[in-house]
């Protein structure tokens, strides 16, 4: 130990030695083991890629048990063959309100079908809509016309007390936007030579569909009636209409909008002015064969405003004939001197509806 110790000292006393620390050795020894370390990349084997192909797997048919061969027997809803005979028979004769009736009786009848039955009158209503359409976009101006003819007598009581001969036309014309209406009117009377009834009417009116309800209208409109005071009329108008009811035996439209009127009056004064314009037009099927129509239309203005409401009933009578009566009131509120406010006239007459 003695000499460990003389031995250490001895080199301590040395110039220029000195014994490392042992963080200096530890930091060294570090070094030299990092730089003995080396990264080696191994690079990745090229394999080449290897298609496999095989048949689709077979997939045996399945076999029904006794459960399934007797579920497989049990049949779906399905109609019943008299509600099929009397839905087909409806849709051919394109009777919409029948098949519309029909639905309702199999939803309440024969609750098992009706949603089959609603299934087959939808697809038909969508169908015949669209062949409607298609020839709708596919007529010239001059087709696709309906509307009605009417002629027959009539008796009038007021300014003249007479019995004659009417005519009336009412055109109309279905668009997919438009609607194009036309309509006529003309009452003539010749007693011992002398004319005492002479009315003529003719009025055209546009109508833009907004909607199903909704439209937006003109209306142009001569009349020429000397008996009531005026030699000739003339009216224009805009607005918009509303289809209150629009369904199958009952239709009830409505129109408001502003007017402009000029009147020549048998005492040869002028008279034009702006004006307020209201109609109201019902189409009302009570049964079968029997329908009760009412059209009113009012011009409210600051110096005559008139009133004109025709009341009718129809009767079917033999295919497209008719029969109808109807009763018509024109009041002015201010008529020429010597005119009274107020005309009636009633009429008979046979409808002809194409």
């Amino acid at each position: 130990m003695l000499s460990v110790l003389i031995g250490t000292m001895w080199l301590a006393a040395l110039p220029g030695v000195a014994p490392e620390p042992a963080v200096e050795r530890r930091r060294t020894t570090t070094v030299r083991r990092a730089r003995r370390r080396s990264t080696l990349t191994r690079p990745e084997p090229e394999v080449e890629p290897v298609t496999i192909t095989a048949p689709p797997p077979e997939v045996p048919p399945p076999v029904l048990n006794e459960v399934g061969v007797m579920l497989d027997r049990i049949r779906g809803p399905e109609i019943p063959p008299e509600i099929r005979a009397m839905l087909d028979a409806a849709m051919q004769a394109g009777d919409e309100s029948g098949v519309d009736t029909l639905v309702r009786y199999a939803k309440n009848g024969d609750p098992g079908s009706r949603d089959l039955v609603l299934r087959r009158a939808t697809e038909w209503k969508e169908a015949r809509a669209r062949a409607r359409n298609e020839r709708v976009q596919q007529a010239s101006a001059f087709e696709l016309w309906s509307g009605r003819v009417e002629a027959g007598g009539f008796i009038s009581t007021g300014n003249s007390d007479v019995t004659g001969l009417t005519g009336v036309a009412d055109l109309t014309r279905e668009g997919l936007r438009w609607r194009h209406r036309v309509m006529a009117q003309a009452d003539f009377q010749r007693t011992a030579g002398v004319t005492s009834r002479e009315r003529y009417v003719l009025g055209y009116q546009p109508n833009y569909k907004i909607n199903d309800r909704g439209y937006i209208y003109g209306n142009g409109q001569y009349e020429s009636d000397r008996f009531l005071g005026y030699f000739s009329r003339y009216s224009a108008s805009v607005g918009a209409g509303y289809s209150v009811f629009r369904r199958n035996g009952l239709t009830l439209d409505v129109e408001v909008g502003p007017a402009f009127r000029q009147t020549d009056f048998t005492d040869r004064s002028m008279q034009g002015s702006l004006a307020a314009r209201g109609s109201v037009e019902l189409n009302w099927t009570l049964f079968s064969g029997l329908v009760v129509t009412q059209n009113a239309s009012g011009y409210w203005e600051r110096y005559n405003s008139t009133v004109r409401s025709v009341s009718g009933i129809e009767a079917k009578l033999l295919g497209p004939l008719s029969a109808r009566l109807s009763y018509t009131l024109q009041y002015e509120s201010e008529p020429p001197a010597g005119r009274v406010t107020t005309d009636t006239t009633s009429r008979a007459s046979l409808v002809y509806t194409f």
